[in-house]
């Protein structure tokens, strides 16, 4: 598969439905994805396998995945936006 076509899967899977996940995943898909080193891109794809109601708990910062690759690519979206 192209680069290009993995691309558009990846923006249409960050489509989500929620407008508090879409403002954070589709600027990141479309501004950050490409640059991120390949660990980090599985870890986003790894991401958009989750549920939308796990995401917003995890994005408004209410919980915490478990899992530290989820940990990871959260914290680098969060930080994305509300930088320390």
């Amino acid at each position: 598969m192209s680069d290009n076509t993995e691309y558009k899967r990846l923006w249409w899977h960050s489509r989500r439905g929620m407008l508090e996940l879409d403002v954070l995943l589709i600027p990141f898909v479309e501004e950050v994805y490409r640059d991120l080193p390949a660990d980090d891109q599985a870890r986003y794809e790894k991401l958009l396998t989750c549920e939308d109601t796990d995401m917003f708990e995890w994005f408004m910062q209410r919980s915490r995945p478990e899992d530290p690759d989820l940990q990871r690519i959260v914290a680098m979206i969060v930080n994305r936006v509300q930088p320390d």
